[in-house]
Protein backbone atom coordinates (compact mmCIF):
# COMPACT_ATOMS: atom_id res chain seq x y z
CA UNK A 1 0.00 0.00 0.00
CA UNK A 2 0.98 3.59 -0.50
CA UNK A 3 2.23 4.92 2.83
CA UNK A 4 0.83 8.42 3.51
CA UNK A 5 3.60 9.01 6.06
CA UNK A 6 5.99 9.51 3.13
CA UNK A 7 4.03 12.40 1.55
CA UNK A 8 4.46 14.57 -0.45
CA UNK A 9 4.79 12.54 -3.64
CA UNK A 10 5.65 13.61 -7.15
CA UNK A 11 4.89 12.16 -10.51
CA UNK A 12 4.60 12.92 -14.17
CA UNK A 13 4.13 11.78 -17.71
CA UNK A 14 6.52 9.72 -19.79
CA UNK A 15 8.40 12.67 -21.31
CA UNK A 16 8.54 14.61 -18.03
CA UNK A 17 6.97 17.82 -19.34
CA UNK A 18 3.82 17.39 -17.22
CA UNK A 19 4.60 17.03 -13.52
CA UNK A 20 2.40 16.96 -10.44
CA UNK A 21 2.62 16.80 -6.65
CA UNK A 22 0.34 15.04 -4.17
CA UNK A 23 0.22 16.28 -0.57
CA UNK A 24 -2.78 14.44 0.88
CA UNK A 25 -3.28 10.74 1.60
CA UNK A 26 -4.69 8.50 -1.11
CA UNK A 27 -8.30 7.49 -0.67
CA UNK A 28 -8.10 4.17 -2.54
CA UNK A 29 -6.25 2.43 -5.37
CA UNK A 30 -8.11 0.79 -8.23
CA UNK A 31 -7.97 -1.15 -11.46
CA UNK A 32 -10.70 -0.53 -14.02
CA UNK A 33 -11.27 -3.30 -16.55
CA UNK A 34 -13.85 -1.47 -18.69
CA UNK A 35 -13.36 -1.53 -22.43
CA UNK A 36 -12.80 2.23 -22.49
CA UNK A 37 -9.87 1.97 -20.07
CA UNK A 38 -8.46 -0.91 -22.08
CA UNK A 39 -8.54 1.27 -25.18
CA UNK A 40 -7.15 4.37 -23.39
CA UNK A 41 -4.19 2.47 -21.90
CA UNK A 42 -3.52 -0.07 -24.62
CA UNK A 43 -3.50 -2.62 -21.79
CA UNK A 44 -5.93 -4.91 -19.93
CA UNK A 45 -6.98 -2.23 -17.38
CA UNK A 46 -6.18 1.22 -16.07
CA UNK A 47 -4.56 1.67 -12.67
CA UNK A 48 -5.51 4.67 -10.59
CA UNK A 49 -5.18 6.22 -7.17
CA UNK A 50 -7.90 8.52 -5.90
CA UNK A 51 -6.74 11.68 -4.10
CA UNK A 52 -8.61 14.66 -2.65
CA UNK A 53 -8.49 17.47 -5.21
CA UNK A 54 -7.14 19.80 -2.49
CA UNK A 55 -4.02 17.64 -2.25
CA UNK A 56 -3.18 17.54 -5.95
CA UNK A 57 -1.53 20.17 -8.11
CA UNK A 58 0.18 20.31 -11.47
CA UNK A 59 3.71 21.65 -10.95
CA UNK A 60 4.95 21.78 -14.57
CA UNK A 61 3.32 21.72 -17.98
CA UNK A 62 -0.24 22.27 -19.05
CA UNK A 63 -2.51 19.20 -19.24
CA UNK A 64 -4.93 18.78 -22.14
CA UNK A 65 -8.17 16.85 -22.36
CA UNK A 66 -7.92 13.51 -24.13
CA UNK A 67 -10.08 10.45 -24.58
CA UNK A 68 -13.74 11.13 -25.32
CA UNK A 69 -13.72 14.87 -24.47
CA UNK A 70 -16.99 14.45 -22.58
CA UNK A 71 -18.19 15.17 -19.08
CA UNK A 72 -15.32 13.17 -17.56
CA UNK A 73 -12.06 15.02 -18.17
CA UNK A 74 -9.19 12.63 -18.92
CA UNK A 75 -6.09 14.82 -18.67
CA UNK A 76 -3.01 14.10 -20.77
CA UNK A 77 0.42 15.59 -21.34
CA UNK A 78 0.23 17.97 -24.29
CA UNK A 79 3.55 16.69 -25.64
CA UNK A 80 3.73 12.90 -25.17
CA UNK A 81 -0.04 12.46 -24.74
CA UNK A 82 0.33 10.17 -21.71
CA UNK A 83 -2.91 9.82 -19.73
CA UNK A 84 -1.93 11.28 -16.35
CA UNK A 85 -5.13 11.93 -14.36
CA UNK A 86 -8.91 12.16 -14.54
CA UNK A 87 -11.21 14.75 -13.05
CA UNK A 88 -14.55 13.12 -12.16
CA UNK A 89 -17.35 15.64 -12.77
CA UNK A 90 -18.73 17.34 -9.66
CA UNK A 91 -16.40 15.43 -7.34
CA UNK A 92 -13.77 16.89 -5.00
CA UNK A 93 -11.15 14.35 -6.08
CA UNK A 94 -8.61 13.54 -8.76
CA UNK A 95 -8.02 10.07 -10.11
CA UNK A 96 -4.27 9.85 -10.84
CA UNK A 97 -2.96 7.03 -13.02
CA UNK A 98 -1.01 5.12 -10.37
CA UNK A 99 1.93 4.38 -12.65
CA UNK A 100 2.48 8.12 -13.14
CA UNK A 101 3.69 8.39 -9.53
CA UNK A 102 7.48 8.50 -9.37
CA UNK A 103 7.29 5.58 -6.93
CA UNK A 104 4.27 3.45 -7.77
CA UNK A 105 5.52 0.25 -6.10
CA UNK A 106 2.95 0.44 -3.30
CA UNK A 107 0.00 1.30 -5.54
CA UNK A 108 -1.37 -2.22 -6.01
CA UNK A 109 -5.11 -2.04 -6.72
CA UNK A 110 -7.34 -2.40 -3.67
CA UNK A 111 -10.52 -2.44 -5.76
CA UNK A 112 -11.22 -3.87 -9.22
CA UNK A 113 -14.15 -2.46 -11.16
CA UNK A 114 -15.85 -3.55 -14.36
CA UNK A 115 -14.77 -7.14 -13.94
CA UNK A 116 -17.68 -7.92 -16.29
CA UNK A 117 -15.45 -6.61 -19.11
CA UNK A 118 -12.20 -8.04 -17.73
CA UNK A 119 -9.97 -10.06 -20.00
CA UNK A 120 -9.96 -13.56 -18.47
CA UNK A 121 -6.19 -13.53 -17.79
CA UNK A 122 -6.00 -9.99 -16.33
CA UNK A 123 -7.03 -10.33 -12.66
CA UNK A 124 -4.98 -8.13 -10.31
CA UNK A 125 -5.61 -9.88 -7.01
CA UNK A 126 -7.38 -6.84 -5.55
CA UNK A 127 -9.31 -7.80 -2.39
CA UNK A 128 -12.54 -6.11 -3.60
CA UNK A 129 -14.15 -6.76 -6.98
CA UNK A 130 -17.22 -5.34 -8.67
CA UNK A 131 -18.83 -6.39 -11.96
CA UNK A 132 -19.63 -2.76 -12.79
CA UNK A 133 -19.08 0.53 -11.00
CA UNK A 134 -20.05 0.11 -7.33
CA UNK A 135 -22.98 2.13 -6.04
CA UNK A 136 -22.32 5.21 -3.93
CA UNK A 137 -23.02 3.36 -0.67
CA UNK A 138 -20.21 0.87 -1.32
CA UNK A 139 -17.49 3.49 -1.87
CA UNK A 140 -17.25 5.11 1.56
CA UNK A 141 -16.61 1.84 3.46
CA UNK A 142 -13.94 0.88 0.89
CA UNK A 143 -12.25 4.27 1.17
CA UNK A 144 -12.32 4.18 4.97
CA UNK A 145 -10.94 0.64 5.04
CA UNK A 146 -8.15 1.49 2.59
CA UNK A 147 -7.16 4.69 4.40
CA UNK A 148 -7.00 2.94 7.80
CA UNK A 149 -4.82 0.13 6.39
CA UNK A 150 -2.56 2.56 4.51
CA UNK A 151 -2.08 4.77 7.58
CA UNK A 152 -1.14 1.71 9.64
CA UNK A 153 1.71 1.10 7.20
Amino acid sequence: MLNPKTLPWSGGCRCGQLRFEVTEAPMVTMACHCRGCQQMTGGPYSLSTLFPKTGFRVTAGEPVVGGLHGEIRHMHCAHCLSWVFTEPPGMPMVNVRSTMLDDAAGAAPYVEIYTSEMLPWAATGAPHRFEKFPDDGAWMPLVQEYMVKAAAG
